[in-house]
């Protein structure tokens, strides 16, 4: 994952904890309520911006995509727009980055949230 990225999508995280959706009364669904719940980003044109604004060609993103698919569910699903490229990617790198921190209280995510 890039390092735009990952601060990116700190940064969301952190804004969910101070908007008290995500809380220690619901760890288990901080992926699901963070990335899974609504859109990351919506709109074609805001997702392609995304793109760019991290340096990700819209093939190497599908591809991520579609790895992550084949090795996780066993099949691939059609990404024909940015939208629901990107909000995948969203999934995916949300995924990843929750789980590299490793925390199991949001005093622990958000100190550690907050130096990436």
């Amino acid at each position: 994952m890039k390092e735009t990225i990952k601060k990116e999508l700190a940064s969301h995280i952190l804004d969910m904890i101070q908007d008290n959706v995500i809380t220690d009364y619901n760890i288990e669904d901080w992926h699901h309520l963070c990335f899974n719940e609504d859109y990351y980003i919506i709109g074609y044109y805001q997702a392609e911006q995304w793109l760019k604004r991290h340096n990700l060609s819209a093939f190497k993103a599908i591809n991520i995509c579609q790895e992550y698919e084949k090795e996780n569910f066993g099949e691939i699903d059609i990404y024909d727009n940015a939208e629901v490229t990107v909000n995948m990617l969203a999934y995916i790198y949300g995924y990843d980055l929750l789980n590299e921190v490793g925390a199991e209280t949001i005093e622990d995510l958000k100190e550690k949230l907050e130096t990436i």
